[in-house]
């Protein structure tokens, strides 16, 4: 059993989870002490958003002292990034058993980038809060003047469950994420022409182009259903433009009217804004990027 200390009173969204990442990496196997006592601090395994103290080797990570510990880049931790950083290997080993061992340190740092950075920041004041942020809604558990004197340690641990439902789920999606990285990759090597990425799941491919580098596909041929489309490719991350938009001429075409612009039989759709297309095949598909890419 792991003996885990944060201080007592109000609490906020990076006490609530670094408390929540370390549960996971003990899996469930933590005692919670809630206290501002040095004493019953100093008998803790691990103290975290109190104490004064930064120190890796001592599992102290407090972030509050004028000296407080940095990312690289120099925006500050609060105590869920300091904890994550320590402990989010483990937490994610036990929230996906199923996750290969090479793709845990890439699935820790999605996390990080997506949910625990911005924790950091609402923490530190590096942030401008919403009533949205995740941050927000955590500390709303916080019993609130009109209830009175409540049961602090009972909400924070009401808020937890929360906190832990939530880093389940964005754990799921950031492994979900670099299994489809492994697909996209994977097709890309056997990319007959680099121009055109044929994957024959749906899994999303938008972001791997960009993670992988992969700076000469134009154009991502997958299935839909009972069809497949073919998917032009943004410049960029996020972009709603296209390297290469599908020709002009198809533009708005459906059905026989595209077949016969294309010469592809089971041509179904391009849409008038030129960045995707279908067909009811794979060939149908993969025969009309490689139109597109004039070959």
């Amino acid at each position: 059993m792991l003996t885990v200390a944060t201080h007592s009173g109000t609490f906020h969204a990076d006490d609530v989870f670094a408390f929540t990442i370390l549960k996971a990496a003990a899996a469930g196997q933590v005692a919670l002490l809630r206290t501002r006592d040095g004493d019953r601090l100093a008998s803790a395994d691990v103290v975290f958003d109190v104490g004064g103290t930064y120190d890796r080797q001592a599992r102290r990570f407090d972030h509050h002292m004028r000296d407080k510990p940095l990312r690289p880049n120099g925006e500050p931790f609060s105590s869920a990034g300091l904890v994550w950083r320590d402990f989010g290997d483990d937490a994610v080993r036990h929230l996906l058993p199923g996750a290969a061992a090479e793709a845990v340190p890439r699935i820790v740092a999605m996390v990080d980038q997506g949910l625990i950075r911005d924790i950091d920041l609402m923490d530190n004041g590096a942030m401008s809060p919403n009533p949205g942020h995740v941050a927000t809604v955590i500390e709303a558990f916080n019993p609130s003047f009109a209830e009175g004197d409540g049961d602090e340690t009972a909400a924070f641990l009401r808020a937890a469950e929360i906190a832990a439902t939530l880093l389940a789920r964005v754990c799921v999606r950031a492994h979900a994420a670099t299994l489809a990285e492994e697909t996209v990759a994977t097709a890309a090597r056997a990319a007959l022409d680099p121009r055109i990425i044929v994957l024959d799941t749906r899994v999303p491919w938008e972001d791997a182009v960009f993670d992988l580098g992969l700076d000469r596909a134009l154009y991502v041929v997958r299935p839909a259903g009972d069809a497949w489309t073919c998917s032009a490719v943004g410049p960029e991350r996020g972009s709603f433009a296209q390297r290469l938009p599908l020709p002009e001429s198809w533009g708005g075409l459906r059905d026989e009217a595209l077949a016969a612009a294309t010469g592809i039989a089971d041509a179904t759709f391009c849409h008038p804004a030129r960045f995707v297309c279908g067909a009811r095949s794979r060939d149908g598909a993969i025969a009309l990027a490689r139109l597109a890419v004039g070959g």
